[in-house]
């Protein structure tokens, strides 16, 4: 049984088409690694890149893309919806088929390492491969994000602290060079969902505090003297965030589903909808960004899914129309589930 190891780079870039495609051609012709999806959003100034294959294909390819996301994107003139650090604001190696977690580990560390090296810019290594038990959260990294990289490279003032403020690899002192590309976080995790819940408001106010509930750390209260005390939100192992999405007229509850298995979509979709509606408004759909395991279409499908319906088609089926994953753009099965679109891209 081949090795299969899934890569997935967010490039901060997500509304020149031509630029995206010049990124992502680069690697096009790389053996023994394919191209699995191509996600841009204009609202977010970013675009989500799977690549799937043997582990040293994808690597290469990794190593590849990032070169040329840097040559590409100046961060100087970047805006978005979406925090980020640099221009490729995270890469991480997701373990698929006879790959262990440490191996991936051990490829993101290199990664970071060559690109340090080679392209002369600061990364952190996050996730499992972290160095540091602090950098091991993505969003802890990205604290302050581009904007706030500079006084955090030049001993100005940072909310960092000292294990988190610099990168693992690469220069430690602020420059031309580092203001263009900003900083590249690199590292390995399981598989995790980036899943986002549609709704009918422009202004996310509605979505931020949805956010701030259903997100595992929860919010902050104060009570009547000024003291503060956090009170966890309602999902498991769930990041999330409210962001306008002004191309649709709508808002959104931006998630990062940590483990589908514990919290899966539609466990976090109709949570989003009851909140919703308790407010007067309407999630009338949702969104998935990058591939999503089959298993995790399953497991929605058979909540939305009659009784007795076991086919897989029908269960995937029942899954995009009870979370209205087409509401934006038309979800296609065979693109956006891992083991069928792997399936898909080796046999052509």
């Amino acid at each position: 049984m081949e090795s299969i190891v899934e890569c997935v780079p967010n490039i901060s870039e997500g509304r020149d088409i031509e630029k995206i495609e010049r990124i992502t051609n680069s690697i096009a012709k790389i053996p023994g690694c394919a191209v699995l999806g191509i996600e841009p959003d204009a609202d977010y100034n970013r675009t989500v890149i799977t690549i799937a294959g043997r582990p040293e294909s994808v690597e290469k390819a990794a190593f590849i893309l990032i070169s040329k996301a840097i040559d590409e994107i100046d961060m100087r003139v970047h805006h978005g919806e979406h925090p980020r650090l640099g221009s490729v604001d995270v890469c991480p190696f997701v373990p698929l088929r006879g790959v262990t977690m440490e191996q991936c580990s051990a490829m993101a560390i290199r990664l970071a390492e060559k690109v340090a090296e080679e392209c002369r810019v600061p990364t952190y290594v996050y996730g499992e491969a972290a160095l540091h038990d602090d950098k091991k959260l993505l969003s802890t990294i990205r604290k302050g994000q581009y904007e706030g990289l500079q006084a955090r490279m030049s001993d100005g003032q940072t909310e960092h602290l000292d294990s988190t403020r610099y990168p693992d690899f690469g220069p430690k002192e602020w420059n031309e060079r580092i203001s263009k590309s900003g900083a590249i976080t690199i590292g390995s995790r399981g598989i995790l969902v980036a899943y986002n819940v549609n709704i009918d408001e422009k202004d996310a106010s509605v979505s931020k505090k949805i956010g701030s509930l259903v997100r595992s750390s929860g919010r902050l209260i104060k009570n009547i003297d000024g003291r503060k005390m956090r009170v966890p939100g309602m999902l498991t192992l769930v990041q999330g965030m409210g962001v306008t999405l002004e191309s649709h007229g709508i808002s959104q509850v931006s998630m990062n589903l940590r483990d589908v298995e514990k919290c899966p979509m539609h466990v976090a979709y109709e949570a989003c909808k009851t909140l919703a509606n308790d407010h007067g408004i309407q999630a009338p759909g949702s969104e998935l960004v990058g591939l999503v395991p089959l298993q995790a279409m399953l497991e929605s499908g058979r909540w939305y899914a009659p009784e007795g319906v076991s086919d897989d088609a029908e269960l995937v089926k029942a899954a995009i129309e009870g979370l209205g994953l087409s509401q934006l753009d038309e979800f296609i099965a065979d693109e956006r589930i891992i083991e069928w679109a792997v399936s898909k891209a080796v046999a052509q």
